[in-house]
């Protein structure tokens, strides 16, 4: 199983532990942390614990967090993967875009690929994330690959909207 993905525009590499200043960068744009991150700038060692725990989820479950590179420009626009939120039992699907990535519909075409990943790849029979009520534009994104609002959760005196989506059934001819 090769943990390189690709897309039509897009590659999306794992992230190794000799970037980890990529997604530090990454984590304290200001644009990414305001949604991700609740607006706080993560230390490197925090950045650095986050990428080891990638790293031991891709050895232990083949998932974790990729970078987002452009084919064309071979620019590092953000990163998507599989993390483990709020307790769940699967993990979510989560994604961040710096602000030269965004309005390109790289978040759409990334998180599909994701997607598909989990179904055919990983076995999953969902997939489920989750984002802020004021960000708008993942709730964009998780509409156009399919996925349907569950539930609103407060966490941490937030409001969080939580969305699924059902593997596809295949035909049987």
């Amino acid at each position: 199983m090769s943990l390189i993905l690709d897309t039509p525009r897009l590659l999306l590499k794992p992230i190794l532990a000799s970037q980890v200043d990529t997604l530090h960068h990454i984590l304290t744009d200001s644009y990414v942390r305001r949604y991700l991150c609740d607006d706080q700038i993560l230390s490197l060692e925090k950045t650095t614990e986050m990428l080891m725990e990638s790293l031991r989820l891709f050895a232990q479950e083949n998932f974790g967090l990729w970078l987002i590179e452009t084919k064309t420009e071979g620019e590092i626009i953000g990163f998507v993967g599989l993390w483990y939120f709020f307790e769940e039992e699967q993990p979510q699907l989560a994604y961040a875009l710096l602000p030269q990535g965004t309005k390109k519909g790289y978040a759409t075409e990334a998180a599909t690929r994701i997607v598909n990943y989990c179904f055919q790849e990983l076995g999953y029979g969902y997939v489920i994330a989750s984002c802020d009520r004021p960000n708008v534009e993942s709730q964009k994104v998780a509409t156009r690959i399919g996925m349907r609002q569950i539930e609103e959760r407060m966490i941490n005196g937030n409001p969080v909207l939580f969305w699924r989506m059902e593997k596809p059934q295949t035909e049987v001819g």
